[in-house]
């Protein structure tokens, strides 16, 4: 009994229990009119048997489980121990394995590398025996070249004993190009000075070309005033003559010289000695003229 109740406190400690329909019944009709029968004693105690005998199925379910989750545990360490053991083995093999692979690619470049030596080495030793060959041409050449150097050497000292009179050619080319120089240089500055005497004639004869411009305008104005006086000397007043009837009476003629139309015509005969040594004729002062354009 001690036992049970002690199941029993556990039971209800866990979780509360459902109440006997009775007396559910009878707790509900409490707040009715009237209430209904306690139920009978028997059936109360059946029905905690029966609780009983669930609770006690309950701990043997819940005891097995315990044993298979404790079991259950075990194996698990157990399989992670294995796990460990099985990691630390693969970890040691893969070690081994990429210490055998390390080796196994090391001794390959090792090789490689002494293959390459090798081709290196029939590369270079073809090399050498092609200058060797090279070499071989060249000291023929040098050898060749060394008597042509002796023939030459032979000759030179024929020559050297020329020298003197080479030297003295020398002198004397040297002297001619000193001389050709300053002629040079004399014709240079022969030429420079005849440059500028050029440009300054060619000044001169531009202006002296204005000149004789101007000297032939005012000539040919002269001409004109010269020829117009004649005619107003030539000619009697028209308005006089039809007046009076004899055109020698007329107030238009003057019998006293014009000093003026006397200088004009005077001017016009003869202007030269006023400006040289006389007029200068039309053709040459074309053919300055046209110069002057140019």
């Amino acid at each position: 009994m001690a036992g049970r109740n002690h199941l029993r406190e556990i039971h209800l400690a866990r979780a509360p229990l459902p109440g006997h329909p009775a007396l559910i019944e009878d707790h509900r009709a409490r707040g009715g009119l009237h209430r209904l029968p306690m139920p009978h004693p028997a059936l109360i105690e059946e029905h905690i048997d029966t609780q009983h005998r669930e609770i006690q199925s309950l701990l043997l379910d819940n005891q097995r489980l315990a044993a298979t989750h404790v079991a259950l545990k075990q194996e698990l360490a157990a399989a992670q121990q294995d796990l460990r053991h099985l990691s630390a083995a693969a970890a040691d093999v893969k070690a081994e394995r990429d210490a055998h692979v390390r080796e196994v690619y090391e001794r390959s470049l090792k090789m490689e590398a002494e293959v390459r030596s090798m081709d290196a080495l029939d590369a270079e030793l073809a090399q050498v025996r092609a200058d060797v060959h090279k070499l071989t041409a060249v000291r023929q050449e040098l050898a060749v070249k060394l008597q042509a150097i002796d023939g030459d050497l032979v000759m030179a000292g024929s020559e050297l004993e020329q020298l003197p009179a080479i030297r003295a050619e020398i002198e004397t080319m040297r002297h001619e190009i000193q001389r050709g120089r300053a002629a040079v240089e004399y014709e240079k500055k022969t030429h420079s000075n005849n440059l500028e005497q050029d440009q300054a004639m060619e000044k001169n004869m531009i202006s002296m070309a204005r000149e004789i411009e101007k000297l032939q305008a005012e000539l040919a104005n002269a001409e004109k005033r010269a020829r117009a006086a004649a005619a107003a000397v030539a000619t009697p007043s028209a308005g006089y003559a039809a007046s009076y009837g004899n055109p020698e009476m007329g107030y238009g003629r003057s019998s006293y010289p014009d000093p003026y139309a006397m200088h004009q015509v005077q001017g016009g005969a003869d202007p030269g000695p006023q400006y040289g040594s006389g007029v200068v004729p039309h053709g040459p002062y074309d053919m300055q003229r046209t110069h002057v354009h140019r």
